[in-house]
Order: structure tokens, then sequence, then C-alpha cells
């Protein structure tokens, strides 16, 4: 039997993927994607407690008022209502458009499979794969279109003016974002901009395949995002978690499940540290199980 890096060597030298364990049918998870009891110590939210929201198409200071409320107690809040940022149906077709592009058939696949990153856009599973104690049942596409603009060839081109469009798209929802934050917090509505917040981007376009013991491994496991800002557009899957402390120190996962034409915002580590002097405690953790 091959040694536990080995069986990692053996699958990242596919270049497929996860999703080349699935097309041809495999029935159980291999041992490199176990994740020893991954959910036996979850704690759930009671029934009712659910991630704020925070509504554009309420005057400006209300929505900075729930946008700074939401980043201070949670970390995180569904954006609605963002139709002048976003056209409609965008997010559906980016999806479709990703979701295209790891359907396709292995061989086409594999060609721009690698961990070089070469021209800020690159294909793979597991960006931690030789790091991790177990890898997680997902595949990735990651482009960084800041402070360097990305080869936009290298995109895959079933899914290329999708990406190029979304990076547009999230940074004007970022401004906005960040804008409704400073506001909310008595700041400059561009003192983030200004802080240069906005020069660093990358967009990942995360995939996870059907599992066949979905019980035995994870799509994500508990993270923090050390950014800035992360904004998510979800499928309709769901399976994303937040972790949240309540006032009176309880903390519990809290299903994020997927609000149509919602996005979802999650304060990272960077906002937090620009902001501790004045919101000490800005609480930010994400996991995401198989989903």
């Amino acid at each position: 039997m091959l040694p536990f890096k080995a069986w990692m060597y053996a699958f990242d030298e596919t270049r497929t993927g996860v999703r080349g364990l699935v097309e041809p049918g495999v029935s159980v998870v291999p041992d490199i994607f176990r994740h020893p009891d991954p959910y036996a110590s979850t704690q759930l939210a009671r029934h009712g407690v659910s991630i704020p929201v925070v509504d554009l198409s309420l005057p400006a200071p209300l929505a900075a008022a729930a946008a700074a409320g939401a980043g201070r107690d949670w970390g995180f809040f569904y954006l609605v209502n963002h139709h002048a940022l976003v056209p409609s149906g965008f997010t559906d077709r980016l999806l479709a458009a990703v979701r295209a592009f790891n359907e396709l058939p292995p061989t086409v696949r594999a060609a721009h499979y690698g961990r070089s990153v070469d021209g800020g856009v690159d294909y793979f599973s597991n960006f931690d794969l030789y790091r991790s104690g177990a890898a997680s049942w997902r595949d990735t596409i990651e482009v960084t279109f800041g402070p360097s603009r990305p080869d936009t060839e290298r995109i895959p081109a079933v899914c290329r003016s999708e990406i190029v469009g979304w990076d547009a798209h999230a940074t004007t929802v970022a401004r906005a974002v960040m804008a409704l934050l400073c506001e909310g917090l008595g700041l400059a509505a561009d003192a983030l901009e200004e802080a240069s917040c906005l020069e660093g981007k990358v967009m990942v376009c995360h995939y996870y395949p059907m599992c066949p013991e979905p019980e035995r491994t994870m799509g994500i496991v508990p993270h923090t995002d050390p950014v800035v800002l992360t904004i998510l557009a979800q499928d309709d899957v769901g399976g994303l978690q937040v972790k949240h402390t309540n006032k009176n120190g309880e903390s519990y996962w809290v299903d994020a499940k997927p609000v149509p034409g919602a996005l979802m915002i999650n304060v990272g580590d960077l906002l937090q540290v620009k902001f501790i002097q004045l919101v000490p405690k800005l609480p930010n953790s994400v996991r995401r199980p198989y989903g």
C-alpha cells in the first residue's frame, strides 16, 4: 500500500481533481480525503437563529448601521437588493459557466491543471494538499485580479467572460460595502479604499463534486479568510456554515442557507485589523462541510 503522501502525489498527478474521482463512479471516499469525525463536535444553532440581512433598498444611514452592526456582531451578512451593482441573473450565469468548465472532459481540464498560478490563473484541487492532514472534497479555479492584472487568455474559454465580468461587479460591490461599513462606524466613506483595501483581488471558484460518503469528508474545513472582504455568490445547494458567538459567550454553527438573489459578505481578518481600535470584537469563522 502506498504511503499517505504518495497517495496525494498520485491524486495530484492525475491533473483532473476530485471530479476525476467521481467521473468513473468512485463509491467510497479515498483515505486522503477522510477527516477524523468531521461533525462529531458540531454544535448547531437553535431554531430561529439566522445570519443578518443588509438591504440596499433601505435609506443609506439605515443600511450603513445594519452593515456595521452585522460586521461587529457576526462578521457575516446577506446583501440583498444589490441589482444596481450586479446585473440581474449575472451570478447564475457565472456559476453555470464555472460548473460547465468543471464538467468538461478530463483531458480538457487537465490542460489547465497546475499549482504555479502562471499568469495569475490556475486550476487545482486543494491549495494546501501537501500541508494538510486530509484533503477536502473540492476543485478550484483561482484568478488573481490585483494588484497586477492576470493573463485573461489563460482563463478557460468556457467561463472566461463571466469570470472577468465578475471581477468588475465584485469590485463595485466591495466598494459599496466598504463605504457602508465606514459610514456605520463614523468614518469617511472612502477611508478603506484610500487605505488601498481594493487593490488586492483574488477570485476563487470552488466546485464540490457529488460525494459518495459525505459524512467522511468536508468541502472546506473551519477557517477564517485572511482578506479584507469576501464576496460570495452561492449556488442553491448550500452547505456553508458560519460560526457565531452570542453575547452570552455561547458559540455554535449557523447554516448559511442560500437566499435567492443575495450575496454573502464575510468580514475578513485584514479588515478586523483595520478596525481593531474602533470595533474590538469582530468574530469571523467559517467552514463549509461537503455540500
